[in-house]
């Protein structure tokens, strides 16, 4: 269920609209990216962190840890997908947020609709993140994994898999 204030919040932006069967949508415009799984937007008057939910890219930027194998191409795709003024469409599940205050939403490429989460795991630049209560396309994105791993896409030849590592 999402917050009654994160809906006031967001729909009294000027692009954001009235919630729909539980989600939330809103219209907002690409400033720029962070990694390879959160991106900066202006929605309305605001400024956004905005983390793609269900999925999981390698480390790029975290000054307390090493850069990861594949993390600073996993950056450069999703900066290739969505450059800056980029329009898109958040769509936002059951937990709007995370402990870091960041949106959480699955992000759709308004010109052509193209649904950047899945896109990012499908081309093999991200591995699934599957957190409950946020699990809309826990099924798409597990296909779309097991394909890139399949045919060896991305992380997954770039990248030695360690045991128990998830990747």
């Amino acid at each position: 269920m999402v917050p009654a204030a994160f809906v006031v919040a967001l729909t009294a932006c000027s692009n954001a609209p009235e919630p729909v069967d539980g989600v939330l949508e809103a219209n907002a415009v690409i400033d720029r990216i962070v990694d390879g799984d959160t991106v900066v937007v202006h929605l309305g008057e605001n400024s956004e962190k905005v983390r793609l939910i269900g999925i999981d890219t390698p480390e790029s930027v975290d000054p307390r840890q090493p850069v990861e194998c594949f993390g600073k191409e996993a950056s450069a795709r999703l900066a290739e997908l969505l450059p800056p003024k980029t329009s898109v469409r958040l769509e936002v599940d059951a937990e709007p947020r995370d402990a870091y205050n960041r949106l959480l939403a699955y992000v759709h490429r308004a010109s052509d609709g193209a649904f950047i989460n899945l896109a990012m795991v499908a081309d093999g630049y991200a591995n699934t993140l599957s957190i409950p209560p946020n699990v809309t396309y826990r099924t798409q994105f597990a296909e779309a994994e097991r394909s890139a791993r399949d045919a060896q896409l991305g992380l997954w030849r770039a990248c030695p898999v360690e045991p128990g590592s998830g990747r």
